[in-house]
């Protein structure tokens, strides 16, 4: 029994001296193994559905446009071409000639009024005509004055001043006769201006197109008084040539210039382009948009484009060949843009791609891809999810 005792007590012994020392040595930190860098690589198996679901379509090469510049614009009157049509004088509209719509040439009567100071200004005219044959008769007999005197004088018949009184009259009396005429040019004038005739007197003013165009306003109807002769009564417009304005942004109107050749589409005419020329480019910016409002002069000969057409500008310098694929195939997020590439059938790999601005449902890619690659068009988002 004490022999058991004593064998006990020794293995006990034992324990606590081989725990003590494994207390002392240190035991090294166990490294988690890290995951594995995530594959671009996406394998489907052979006879998969998802490979039914999955398109690619094969890069091409195109010319691509260099310094694109698309920015939204608007069809507007030309204003060089638009004339807004007024009352010369005071009074009251006894007739509209025209309606909404029609065109009218230059010179052809818009509407009447009934002035009373048209009377005033045809019995000025008649006055200016009295004064320049009253002028004419005195010149008339200063110059017969004249030469008598003078006559008289180389006859030492006269003394030498009357013969200078006699010239003095006749150059105050061609003074006179200039000083009518120009009254009477005065008083023709606006004769002409109103419309009037010169042998008539008659208060009626005919109210005439100063352009040819087409009449797309008229604010007056018969009856109305009209006492503020700065008021617009109707538009005429020549539409054979309008205006397309645009808002180029700030970056990229240092690619715009006078005089240059621009290409417009318009929302009414899918499918067609137009070419205008720039005319005019603004001097100040907007503070708002921080675009720069570019004016460009498209011809119209045929009507075709009307004010207030919605459209875009396009405008470049020169072309390049890029490689191009369908918009569909490129995939933007946080990281960028990157297309799934085909390596074989069913295996596939996604790429990171630099691309320009779209055009006609592609886009370029500027690197990345190269022509006769191969790229996913259709089920892009079941080879991202793997």
């Amino acid at each position: 029994m004490k022999l058991t005792i004593h064998y006990l007590i020794a293995a006990s012994l034992l324990i606590l001296g081989c725990g003590s020392v494994a207390d002392d040595v240190p035991i090294a930190p166990v490294e988690a193994a890290s995951p594995p860098a995530p594959s671009a690589l996406v394998r489907i198996p052979p006879g998969s559905a998802s490979l039914d679901e999955i398109s690619v379509a094969t890069v091409e090469t195109a010319r691509i446009p260099r310094n694109l510049i698309v920015a939204p614009g608007k069809i507007e009157l030309n204003p060089n071409r638009t004339s807004r049509v007024t009352t010369p004088l005071p009074g009251r509209v006894t007739g509209v000639r025209v309606r909404l719509g029609d065109a009218v040439a230059r010179g052809q009567p818009l509407l009447r009024l009934d002035c009373p100071d048209a009377y005033a200004v045809q019995v000025n005219y008649r006055q200016a005509q009295a004064s320049i044959s009253e002028s004419r008769a005195v010149l008339s007999k200063a110059q017969a004055d004249a030469e008598r005197q003078q006559s008289l004088y180389e006859h030492r018949a006269t003394a030498r001043k009357t013969v200078l009184a006699a010239k003095a009259e006749l150059a105050q009396a061609k003074a006179q006769l200039e000083q009518a005429l120009a009254a009477g040019d005065d008083a023709r004038h606006r004769l002409t201006l109103l419309g009037l005739d010169p042998g008539a007197m008659d208060e009626l003013v005919c109210v005439r197109a100063p352009v040819s165009g087409k009449v797309l306003e008229i604010s007056v109807a018969p009856g109305e008084y009209r006492n503020d002769i700065s008021a617009s009564l109707m538009t005429i417009a020549d539409l054979s040539s309008v205006w397309v304005t645009s808002n180029v942004p700030e970056t990229e109107i240092r690619w715009v210039n006078l005089g240059e050749r621009i290409e417009i589409r318009l929302a009414a005419y899918p499918g067609e382009v137009f070419h205008a020329r720039v005319s005019r480019i603004a001097d100040t910016l907007d503070p708002q948009t921080r675009t720069v409002r570019v004016w460009s002069e498209l011809p119209n000969p045929h009507g075709r484009f009307r004010p207030e057409m919605f459209g875009e500008m396009r405008h470049s310098h020169g072309s390049e060949t890029l490689p191009v694929a369908p918009a569909t195939a490129v995939i933007r997020d946080g990281a960028g843009s990157s297309v799934f590439l085909e390596r074989e059938t069913g295996l596939f790999e996604r790429v990171p791609v630099e691309t320009g601005a779209p055009l006609n449902g592609h886009i370029p890619i500027r690197s990345g891809l190269e022509p006769g690659d191969r790229v996913v068009t259709r089920g892009a988002i079941l080879l991202r999810g793997r």
